[in-house]
């Protein structure tokens, strides 16, 4: 027997690297914790406690589950429910599938529901107990859906039989608990690359109608590797979930929390009490949060803080908090805050306010300044510029008011919006953020205007614009608001910036705000 047949690797590397190399995903994170930390505690959901190993267990079966009915590579899974085990197990058990996540917000109206699942083309649609009378009320609209779930076994609550459902796929909703108590952990796993789509996030629709974001195995894979470069986690630390996970998908701390074998402790809704509570009995160490908890938290009457532990690090993006909430929940509470900035189009994360050296001798109040402010780029992130109109960089000035410019690993896969009618020309600029620059420091300014007046954009060369890699395998549908209006799409191309070893660019952004960078 020779080497390569006892090893199973050539002896030669050469041009069978392939054979060498394994596709960045997040799935690989979830291998290697399995390996080595199974026995460690995974999920804490109320009284419900799961090891790593039992964790994945059910994420096996749930997959050997979905396969049963029918699921297959590139299907589409979408998910309406609040932050629980079952939500997270769906992180795992569908990608693993090569199948497509789509996580909704729940916050939604019923239309949206509709809107997103057609959309989206799910043929599976899992819903927790607080969701089930609101899908049921619109299921007979959703046509390509074959099979409805009830993450809760106890379905009366939503309006379908107690104790589960039927098996009769869209007739009933099936019980998830009772599919994974019946299914055998073993599945047929697919030949899943890092290119391939992982999940389909949707906007808020705040402007429009819902845009669904294609994120790819390796945009996730890499943010959450930047993500533990820049915030590290060590193992056996404990996350609380005051994130909603449909939020991009948790900021991907879906997968970084699992990639540092910490512990997931859910949260169905949040509530300050509950939250203090929490921190305290599971020793929390880190959680992510939007500002308006950060101030609920921070303003919350000692009555409801208890006594409040010192030590946890915050995560926070969106708005920027103000830096007297940051100044009191470091000063008062001893918490740890650091602000980031992204996109859902970027996986999230494209800057992090990073601490230096010289910023700890710095009065309280002027720290608490400086970490309400944007911050810089992540290792993983790529490139990021302010630009104007002519594409030349602005000066920094703290003055000079431009347009994010974003180019790296972690931008959503270069082909637009999934199934988005496009109403600009190349490059990509399906609304913008707006931003000025200067040598000290980052913060949040008033927005100069909205997306929906800018100016028309100006085209770039091919080199920096993801117009020449429209997906030609797909049909654009109309926009809702001009159902005659079709985009020409060029030919693809290898060279493009979908080739491998090329990256994308993308002006774009959710939000209409404006930022200010530091130059370290």
């Amino acid at each position: 027997m020779d080497y390569s047949e006892r090893t199973g690797f050539l002896p030669y590397a050469g041009c069978h690297n392939q054979i060498m190399e394994t596709p960045l995903s997040p799935l690989e994170f979830a291998r290697r914790t399995r390996r080595l930390h199974g026995d460690r505690e995974a999920v804490v959901d109320g009284d419900l406690r799961l090891s790593y190993q039992q964790f994945f267990d059910r994420c096996d079966r749930w997959s050997a589950a979905l396969q049963g009915l029918g699921v297959a590579q590139g299907d589409r899974v979408a998910t309406i429910a609040p932050n629980t085990h079952a939500q997270l197990e769906s992180f795992y058990a569908v990608p693993q599938l090569g199948a497509v996540l789509v996580p909704i917000n729940y916050r939604l109206t019923p239309e949206d529901f509709v809107y997103i699942v057609n959309h989206s083309g799910a043929t599976v649609v899992c819903a927790a107990r607080e969701y089930l009378a609101v899908v049921d009320s619109v299921r007979d609209r959703m046509p390509e859906v074959r099979h409805f779930v009830a993450f809760e076994g106890s379905t009366s609550e939503g309006g379908a039989s107690e104790g589960g459902a039927s098996e009769g796929g869209a007739d009933g909703w099936l019980d998830y608990e009772a599919a994974i108590a019946a299914t055998d952990p073993g599945f047929a796993r697919p030949e899943i690359g890092e290119r391939d789509l992982l999940s389909i996030n949707y906007t808020s629709g705040t402007t429009a109608r819902p845009k669904g974001v294609m994120i790819t195995h390796r945009n996730a894979a890499m943010n959450t590797i930047g993500t533990l470069l820049h915030l590290p986690m060590g193992v056996g630390q404990r996350y609380l979930w005051t994130l909603p996970m449909f939020h991009a998908n948790g900021w991907t701390y879906t997968w970084t929390v699992t990639a540092a074998a910490g512990t997931h402790i859910c949260l169905r809704k949040v509530d300050p009490a509950t939250i203090f509570g929490l921190i305290r009995d599971e020793k929390v160490s880190w959680l992510c949060a939007a500002p308006t908890v950060l101030i609920s938290l921070a303003n919350a009457p000692a009555a409801v803080r208890g006594e409040v532990p010192p030590g946890v690090h915050v995560v926070t993006a969106g708005a920027p908090p103000a830096a007297a909430t940051i100044e009191r929940l470091e000063g008062e509470f001893g918490w740890e805050i650091t602000q980031v900035y992204g996109l859902t189009e970027t996986a999230p994360f494209i800057t992090v306010c990073a601490p230096l050296p010289e910023h700890e001798d710095l009065p309280s109040a002027d720290r608490a300044v400086i970490k309400a402010r944007q911050g810089v780029e992540l290792l993983t992130s790529g490139e990021l510029r302010v630009v104007d109109n002519d594409g030349r960089e602005v000066p920094a000035d703290g003055q000079t008011v431009g347009e994010i410019v974003v180019r790296g690993n972690v931008v959503m896969v270069p082909r637009s919006r999934w199934r988005a009618p496009c109403s600009v020309t190349p490059p990509c600029r399906k609304s913008r953020s707006s931003a000025c620059r200067t040598r000290s420091g980052a913060r949040r300014r008033t927005p100069s205007w909205c997306s929906a007046t800018a100016p028309a954009p100006r085209k770039r060369s091919s080199s920096r614009s993801c117009g020449s890699a429209w997906p030609t395998s797909r049909p654009r549908e109309a926009s809702p608001s001009s159902t005659s209006y079709r985009r020409p799409r060029p030919a693809r191309s290898r060279s493009s910036c979908c080739g491998r070893g090329r990256l994308t660019s993308l002006i774009s952004s959710i939000h209409v705000l404006c930022l200010q960078f530091r130059g370290l």
